[in-house]
């Protein structure tokens, strides 16, 4: 009697909680199977204005410098600037973050500035808050925070725990009928849309209910900074005024992948506070992508000194297992055939908040 209690409850909860969670899901999932493609999509939808026609075959000298003191002057109270596509090629052009404070809470504070590198003008500037700059960005701060800055950020974390949850106790629900879905003996009955829901749901359920824990942990724990009370208390803090660097940032960076000789770029960080560092992240020539760009060189943004040269084959065990993380939650680890995966099962949870429903629906009019 009491197994049979147990069960009914445990097939209500994930019903409710997937009930709930199931509009946020649904516009999780879909910004994140549109973010799958990041790159390529903004390169398409904007490609007159990223696509530079130029004479020149080389960049000119001093490019992150006039970058820099064009944003800093723009800008003059920032957290720091990010040049976000160092592996742009010849004829692209060149892409930055900036990350500020307007005190606010409800507002996560990005912003992109875009710049040809072979003329120095601006191409496209303004807050991920609004389509402006790019409607790719603004997706990409709504899929984390819900455009509802700090507590956007620490709703998702709790979407993605809760559906997590869901998916573990929906799981032992149907734990008989994972052998059945994973050995291909399951079969839809087309009697009628309530059995074929019924059954989709369990099916598509089965197969994405590995992949869509990873992708939910993953993004869970990427997001747990927004539980830290220092880190909300930071967000009501006017931030002081831009530290200007003393050494070039071109020079800089000449020196840090001189450090690293098989370093592969993928973010380069300009600080504008005393305490920060410049920085260059990225792969490792051959390593697998799977362990993320947690490879850096860190410089003495005053002096020019390395501070630090890290390799993510050097660091702990738990530090390269946190490292797979982000590689997993967005799918660029894998090529092409990984990327497409990734669009799929990030639909499933909009279609397993939908059968779901169906199920509760027919459930509760029974």
């Amino acid at each position: 009697m009491k197994n049979k209690l147990l069960r009914r409850y445990l097939f209500k909860l994930p019903s409710w909680l997937g009930l709930f969670t199931g509009i946020f899901l649904i516009l999780l999932g879909l910004s994140g199977s549109v973010l799958v493609f990041r790159t390529e999509l903004d390169k398409l939808f904007n490609q007159d204005l990223l696509h530079i026609s130029h004479s020149e075959t080389t960049v000119p000298d001093q490019v992150l410098q006039r970058c820099y003191d064009n944003i800093t002057g723009r800008y003059p109270n920032l957290d720091g600037i990010a040049w976000v596509n160092p592996d742009a090629r010849p004829g692209e052009a060149y892409d930055f973050r900036i990350y500020f404070n307007d005190a606010r809470l409800l507002t996560y504070d990005l912003a992109l500035i875009t710049f040809n590198p072979y003329t120095g003008a601006i191409l496209r500037e303004g807050p991920s808050s609004e389509f402006a700059p790019s409607f790719i960005e603004w997706l990409f701060q709504f899929h984390f925070s819900f455009q509802l800055g700090m507590p956007g950020a620490a709703l998702t974390a709790i979407f993605g725990i809760t559906m997590l949850f869901s998916l573990l106790t929906g799981a032992i629900v149907y734990r008989k009928m994972l052998w059945k879905v994973v050995t291909f003996r399951a079969r839809i009955n087309r009697k009628n849309w309530r059995t074929i829901s019924s059954d989709l749901h369990r099916i598509v359920g089965v197969w994405s209910l590995i992949l869509n824990a990873i992708i939910f942990f993953t993004g869970f724990w990427m997001n747990l900074f927004a539980f830290k009370p220092k880190t909300w208390q930071n967000e009501l803090v006017a931030t002081k005024r831009n530290t200007h660097i003393s050494i070039s940032p071109d020079l800089m960076y000449s020196n840090a992948l001189s450090a690293m000789p098989d370093l592969e770029p993928t973010y380069v960080y300009l600080p504008t506070q005393p305490q920060r560092k410049f920085e260059v992240r990225g792969y490792t020539k051959g390593q697998l992508k799977l362990w993320g760009s947690g490879n850096s060189v860190q410089l003495d943004q005053q002096t020019g000194e390395i501070l630090q040269v890290s390799r993510i084959t050097e660091q702990p065990l738990g530090e390269r297992i946190e490292a797979t993380f982000f590689p997993l939650h967005v799918g660029n680890f894998g090529g092409l055939p990984v990327k497409i995966l990734y669009v799929i099962i990030g639909l499933t949870p909009g279609l397993l908040a939908v059968t779901g429903f169906l199920l509760w629906w027919r459930r509760m009019n029974k």
